[in-house]
């Protein structure tokens, strides 16, 4: 009997230690599922247009498009705005366009730093009504990457874009007379702060 102690003690050990490693596991696939997650999501919207995140197309797409366009037309609102700690201005060029659905038209937004470092910042989007996420392509855009502004600088980027004449034959899209695509810069870098006069 007194023999049995120690055998139970090490299986007892090496139960708990590989219930540690599978609950340290476990933990860390949900850490990278959080990491992943935000990535993800957005590549599962841009492929779906899910949540009125608008597509990105090829020029084939484009041309498809084109053929396709029946002459009909349809209003766009373009929407501007910054998050609380970017000091930009930023705004469409112009507030509305009448567009022929298929054919790809340009939209243009300017920026300008009024802080007084340099700024990089990057733009979120998303089309309203949702469902027309889907529908609304874009060919090029500022959004795709980060911009970093000078002081004072002022800077106008374009969105070369098209709606897909598909949105016709989609009941959903029914009554839909003006799609809104609206943009939100964030900041992403902080600049490198000024070393302390008298430091090395």
């Amino acid at each position: 009997m007194a023999s049995a102690a120690p055998l139970h003690d090490a299986s007892t050990t090496r139960s708990n230690a590989r219930v540690g490693l599978m609950a340290f596991a476990g933990a860390l696939a949900m850490l990278g599922l959080g990491y992943a997650s935000v990535p993800l999501y957005r590549l599962f919207c841009q492929v779906t247009g899910f949540g009125g995140t608008t597509m990105i197309a090829s020029e084939s797409k484009a041309q498809r498009a084109a053929a396709a366009a029946t002459g009909q037309q349809i209003s766009i609102r373009f929407d501007a705005s910054t998050a609380n700690d970017m000091p930009w201005t930023f705004h469409p060029t112009q507030p509305t366009d009448t567009v022929t659905i298929g054919e790809r038209d340009i939209a243009t937004y300017t920026a300008r730093n009024t802080g007084s470092q340099p700024i990089t910042g990057m733009a979120t989007f998303n089309v309203t009504p949702e469902q027309a996420g889907k529908y609304f392509n874009k060919i090029q855009c500022f959004c795709f990457t980060e911009q970093t502004l000078q002081p004072g600088q002022e800077v106008t980027m374009p969105v070369l874009y098209f709606v897909d004449p598909a949105m016709l034959d989609d009941p959903n899209m029914k009554g839909v007379e003006q799609i809104t695509l609206s943009y939100t810069f964030h900041r992403t870098k902080e600049p490198l702060a000024a070393a302390p006069e008298g430091s090395n």
